[in-house]
């Protein structure tokens, strides 16, 4: 509602209030979000990630961020996630998958436990009673456990072009903006640089969540961010091969070229 009255109001006064309302809201969000995420992580690994299928929940887990919290753990572990909010009666949860898993097909195997399910192969929602929750963990287990058997469960990256980084310039970034609009079935083109030097390299954001690396090959120095790749700082050497998208980094009125950096491989 919040945001459908800032989209039709004529009153700047009134769209300056609303934004600040969405933004505060915003931020109330993304704080649950990581509180809840934390708690899910914690529980997982002291049960162990070894299952094909990751599902955790609990009273104090808010149906407004179950969503966002089961695309997070689907997307580090690489495993189909359900994240639910459990109540006495009845319990409500959402499902985020990986593609090597049809969500909703699996859904449908379980559906003389649920009360109602909706979505696709990628996302879906289900409720069901509480006294069957235990029996559909179960049940999913076994499916994910038939169709992933074999599966390698860790994240791929398909790139599309191996360039020097020395060879890349704007008309590099124009080219490849051609092919946008960008998006789930039109990703952005993901590059491979090999043997590129670590000028500077040092953790960045809350709890060094982050890196920021300066690269040079050649002639050429490119300023690099690697979102949630902190937690392998200690595996940059002073030389790597990179995976990246090539990003517009902007900062106050000033625009550059960057790196958003995906992966990274340690050179001897």
């Amino acid at each position: 509602l919040t945001s459908y009255q800032l989209l039709i109001t004529d009153s700047s006064q009134e769209a300056h209030s609303l934004a600040q309302e969405l933004e505060q809201k915003n931020a109330q969000r993304q704080k649950l979000t990581k509180e809840v995420l934390a708690k899910a992580k914690e529980k997982l690994l002291s049960y162990g990630i070894d299952s094909p299928l990751l599902m955790v929940g609990g009273e104090d887990y808010p149906p407004g961020v179950v969503g966002l919290v089961a695309s997070k753990l689907a997307e580090e572990f690489y495993r189909p996630a359900l994240v639910f909010e459990l109540s006495e009666d009845i319990s409500r949860g959402s499902a985020r998958s990986i593609p090597e898993f049809d969500l909703i097909a699996a859904l449908g195997e379980c559906q003389d436990l649920l009360s109602r399910f909706g979505g696709h192969t990628m996302a879906a929602g289900f409720t069901l009673p509480t006294q069957n929750l235990a029996y559909f963990q179960q049940r999913l287990l076994n499916i994910a456990a038939k169709q992933l058997s074999g599966v390698d469960l860790r994240p791929s990256l398909n790139i599309e072009a191996e360039l020097p980084l020395f060879n890349i310039n704007p008309e590099t970034f124009k080219s490849i903006q051609q092919l946008a609009p960008f998006g789930k079935s039109n990703p952005v083109p993901t590059l491979l640089s090999r043997g590129v030097r670590v000028v500077e390299c040092h953790p960045i954001g809350s709890n060094h969540k982050h890196l920021r690396i300066k690269l040079r090959q050649g002639n050429i120095v490119w300023q690099g961010i690697g979102f949630d790749l902190g937690h392998l700082l200690t595996e940059v050497t002073p030389s790597l091969d990179i995976v990246y998208n090539l990003v517009v980094d902007r900062w106050g009125s000033e625009e550059m070229l960057a790196l958003n950096i995906l992966d990274f491989a340690p050179l001897p």
